[in-house]
């Protein structure tokens, strides 16, 4: 009898053990995630997550989830869906693989890093998660479709330049005062004017910053005054600076007189009337500018100075420029990077073109990013041709002509006539519309909404654009 029971007691100690053998290699299972990045180009995703054996049971694994510049709900969602940022993803008995789907509402812009880790953090008792228990997913870049913008002039004193990314729908907004100098960051060594405050420059026959100079009333520019050799040639063709390219022999650098122009007006005009040409005299200066290696060096100081400060300024071809204020002695953000941007509003120093060009201030003005590889037309709107039906293939690609101005203000007019009087007034046209190629060599079409407020302030300019496909 004793025998007999023992001989159970093993059986039984046998069948005990046999079980937990087969709960100790359940529990060796595991499970990871099939990729540890991914990079969206769909609106909808899966993500797959891979058993190393088939799942002995039934469960469910926990997802949690972390983001950059991303919101649940307004720029992504999940099926399932999600709760205080986890995500129960069940499995069946068996399964090799489960999937949870990604589904992404709104792009990622050029310029934009969006994206989101998800990380298996919890799972059944029987399953190992892996050491690869996370991924990366990473919104694709993709330029705008289009969309309605305001750039923010500042209303009728104009004071500042928007420069616009039509890709990335974007824009940046300086004081346009707030810079003097621009130091090209291309091949040539040159240095432009801040065209959106009167500025002008005139070669001295000097090689002595420190000669004391007079201030010369002839360099100002007002409205059909001053000389067009003084200012920077304003097709945007960067060999014609009124600043002469310069020179790897110093003696060849002269001292320039430079007038600085006008400040931002405090007044704001009468209703209609554009204030941004009327700001304060912002003084004179001298400079001179050699070359340090691969570097610019500017020599510049009052004009009735004996003694002159020196800077060192480096060149940094992300940018067009390099931007310094002579007033405030220190470089300065202006531009985007060379490639992230494509028109700017600004004011602008234009010319009158006749037997002797006399420069001109404009306000309510539109440049293209030329020297970043960005080009505009104009399209003239006729039965045949509308904003609405102009696609892909309309696109003349020998109207992408090498001239900054290509939109300039041909887009309103300033005037109305009043009982045979004109009247100062913003007139939006609208018979005209642009075509804008981007340095990335998306093609655009934009048409402008309006210019002014309710009230009818000028400086509110608003615009509209669609990508062609």
């Amino acid at each position: 009898m004793k025998k007999s029971f023992l001989l159970l007691f093993s059986f039984v100690l046998l069948a005990l053990t046999a079980c937990n053998n087969d709960d100790d290699t359940l529990a060796t299972s595991t499970v990871a995630l099939a990729a540890s990045s991914v990079n969206l180009s769909a609106a909808t995703t899966p993500i797959e997550i891979k058993f190393d054996k088939p799942a002995a049971a039934a469960g469910t694994l926990t997802i949690s989830f972390t983001e950059t510049a991303v919101a649940y709900g307004a720029d992504f969602t999940t099926l399932p869906a999600a709760t205080a940022k986890t995500i129960e993803v069940p499995f069946e008995k068996n399964a090799t693989s489960v999937t949870f789907t990604f589904n992404k509402l709104k792009e990622a812009f050029e310029g934009e890093v969006k994206k989101v880790v998800f990380a298996i953090i919890d799972a059944p008792s029987n399953i190992i998660i892996a050491a690869n228990n996370s991924i990366q997913v990473s919104f694709n870049e993709t330029p705008s479709l289009g969309t309605a913008l305001a750039a923010e002039v500042g209303g009728p004193l104009q004071p500042n330049q928007v420069y616009v990314d039509l890709s990335a729908a974007k824009m940046t907004k300086v004081v346009r005062s707030s810079w003097d100098l621009g130091f090209y960051n291309g091949s040539e060594f040159r240095v432009v004017l801040n065209s959106s405050i009167n500025m002008a420059a005139k070669q001295l026959a000097t090689t002595n910053i420190d000669e004391v100079q007079v201030e010369d009333s002839s360099m100002i520019i007002s409205q059909g005054s001053g000389s067009a050799s003084q200012i920077d040639d304003p097709t945007g063709d960067i060999s014609k600076t009124a600043i002469a390219e310069v020179s790897t022999t110093d003696t060849d650098n002269k001292v320039y007189l430079v007038y600085l122009g006008n400040g931002v007006a405090a007044a704001a005009p009468a209703v209609g009337k554009e204030g941004a040409v009327g700001g304060p005299a912002r003084g004179w200066k001298k400079i001179r500018v050699l070359k340090s290696g691969t570097d610019y060096k500017i020599q510049y100081a009052d004009i009735a100075a004996t003694t002159h400060e020196e800077v060192t300024i480096s060149k940094n071809d992300t940018y067009n420029f390099t931007f310094f204020s002579l007033l405030n002695k220190k470089e300065v953000a202006v531009e985007p990077a060379k490639t992230q941007w494509d028109i700017a509003f600004t004011t602008f120093t234009n010319v009158i073109p006749g037997a002797t060009p006399t420069p001109y201030f404009y306000p309510d003005f539109v440049l293209s990013n030329l020297k970043g590889g960005a080009k505009a037309y104009q399209v003239t709107v006729s039965d045949a041709v509308t904003y609405d039906n102009f696609a892909l293939a309309s696109v003349d690609d020998t109207k992408f002509t090498s001239d900054q101005r290509n939109i300039g203000s041909s887009w309103r007019s300033t005037s109305v006539v009043v009982n045979g009087t004109p009247v100062s007034q913003f007139v939006l046209k609208t018979d005209r519309f642009y075509v804008i190629k981007d340095p990335a060599g998306n093609i655009y079409k934009l048409k402008f909404t309006g210019g002014a407020n309710e009230a009818g302030e000028r400086g509110y300019p608003t615009f509209q654009y669609t990508i062609l496909k």
